[in-house]
């Protein structure tokens, strides 16, 4: 899908959150309204406004809008994830169009790299990894095999981050959608919210249920 004008219809953004940060400046607990005063004075949040050029909140103009293929891009542990759930969070709040017209996806890029030295697989998890580690060595054994787990995409040389996380040929992307807006709102407000009560609650409620822990 083209964007409008001389701008190209891909942009790769990867944002750093520092680890413990949160989204404090996104709800005020005692109006219950999202502060877009707090969200412009994030040095992370405001660039990307900028960037895309379409405004935000009652603001927004998806007509305006540069891009119509938003990729974000994090690492790929449990600190990559609160970073994704904070730019989503951030654009069910402030941009929900650009959910609604499917312009949003989420990078895939790999947590471990397996390799004999003249053959490379990546993984996304254990499993993944644990099928390149078999497939690489010879009558089952890992000789020779070596088995790499990036601690962050700064881990990656260039070439390896290209070939599978940016080449448009090769990559992954998660198209990012809202099928049940109510749902979609409780979840948010209940793991982004400063209440903690609530999370504490989901989070007791839903441990069982998680396959793919990184710890």
């Amino acid at each position: 899908m083209k964007a409008p004008g001389p701008f190209p219809d891909i942009v790769e953004i990867v944002v750093e959150i520092p680890r413990g940060s949160r989204n404090k400046y996104e709800y005020d607990e005692e109006s219950h309204v999202f502060r877009l005063d707090r969200v412009l004075s994030s040095d992370k949040i405001r660039p990307l406004v900028i960037a895309l050029g379409a405004g935000i909140g009652e603001t927004f103009d998806i007509g305006k809008l540069r891009y119509h293929r938003i990729c974000l891009l994090s690492d790929a542990d449990v600190d990559g994830a609160h970073i994704t759930t904070l730019l989503l969070t951030y654009f069910y709040r402030h941009m929900p169009e650009v959910i609604e017209k499917g312009y949003l996806y989420i990078c895939q890029p790999p947590l471990y790299r397996v390799s004999t030295g003249k053959v490379t697989r990546y993984a996304s998890s254990e499993k993944e990894r644990d099928a390149a580690v078999k497939e690489l060595s010879r009558d089952g054994k890992t000789k020779n095999v070596s088995v790499q787990r990036f601690k962050g995409l700064g881990e990656m040389n260039a070439d390896q981050l290209w070939e599978t996380t940016m080449n448009p040929e090769t990559r992954t992307l998660l198209r990012v959608e809202v099928t049940d807006a109510a749902e979609a709102d409780e979840i948010f407000s209940t793991l982004m919210g400063e209440r903690v009560e609530p999370r504490r609650d989901f989070i007791r409620g839903e441990a069982r249920k998680v396959r793919n822990l990184d710890i």
